[in-house]
């Protein structure tokens, strides 16, 4: 109905709830410091599960990450995950770090192995391992990494569905997912976890993206499948509003069509940007 101009929407019921968790990057300088405090203010607003904050494998790194959760923790009251990779670590330095994030009221973690270094040296400590390790000092609440396409580097897709199962049993809370831009891809990753006997939460990993430069980068760094539809939708744009809209529009049929289908969490991976995630969300909770 429209009276003076004004268009009344009735919202339509729905009692399922979504919720949504954001994952940040250590900044760099003051210039990305003061971007990303902003960010996580504005996002804090939509009352997210969590926020989780990246860790790297350099010196250092493990510092970076620790200040921010603190920070971020403190500041917006947001629950906030520490990223650990344990690629570089030796199994005391790690037991030394998880005692500090306990001991200082970080008691969530993402457990991640991390990337192979260029000289491309054996792990001698997996994700797996991680898990059990941080269990054993503490009841963390634990995220882990799972590939809707498989992770590069797995035998088989079946060999990568039988690690994620040990990683749960081990004591991980929950997995979250990398990235995707075909909703199917999910789906049918989250019927085979259910199939092998995987009965935690399995969120999904969202990237807006808003142009084909971006698109094409990620796609190359994840081996990630991109729709022939969404490469024709960037391939020709060149005004940066446009390819936000795009982008906005993109994403949040995604997370329409995975609601659809019963998944009620989300997890957005912002590149430590607010503008086109807030507004995704914003009319994602409008509509429930």
């Amino acid at each position: 109905m429209i009276k003076n101009n004004i268009i009344k929407l009735k919202k339509p019921i729905d009692k399922k709830k979504i919720h949504f968790s954001f994952e940040f990057f250590p900044p760099k300088d003051k210039k990305d410091d003061f971007q990303l405090n902003n960010t996580a203010f504005q996002l804090s607003q939509l009352k997210p599960n969590f926020f989780s904050v990246t860790h790297g494998a350099n010196n250092g790194e493990t510092n970076r990450t620790y200040n921010v959760v603190k920070t971020l923790q403190t500041n917006t009251k947001i629950i906030t995950a520490a990223h650990l990779t344990c690629i570089n670590y030796s199994k005391n330095t790690l037991k030394k770090i998880a005692r500090k994030y306990w001991k200082n009221g970080i008691t969530r973690i993402v457990a991640l192995r991390g990337d192979i270094p260029n000289n491309n040296i054996k792990p001698n400590i997996y994700a797996l391992n991680l898990v059990k390790l941080l269990k054993k000092i503490a009841n963390f609440d634990i995220s882990v990494a799972a590939y809707p396409e498989v992770h590069p580097e797995a035998i088989n897709a079946q060999e990568d569905l039988i690690y994620l199962k040990k990683k749960m049993e081990a004591g991980a809370n929950r997995a979250i997912t990398q990235f995707f831009f075909d909703t199917n891809k999910y789906l049918k990753f989250r019927d085979k976890c259910e199939k092998i006997g995987i009965k935690k939460e399995i969120i999904p990993g969202i990237l807006p993206v808003s142009n084909s430069i971006q698109l094409y980068k990620f796609s190359q760094l994840t081996n990630v499948h991109i729709p022939k539809f969404i490469h024709n939708l960037f391939q020709n744009q060149k005004n940066p509003e446009t390819g936000k809209i795009t982008g906005a529009i993109l994403a949040t049929d995604m997370i329409n069509k995975l609601k659809k289908e019963g998944v009620q969490k989300f997890h957005f991976y912002t590149l430590n940007k607010s503008d086109i995630i807030y507004n995704i969300c914003k009319i994602i909770k409008y509509y429930e």
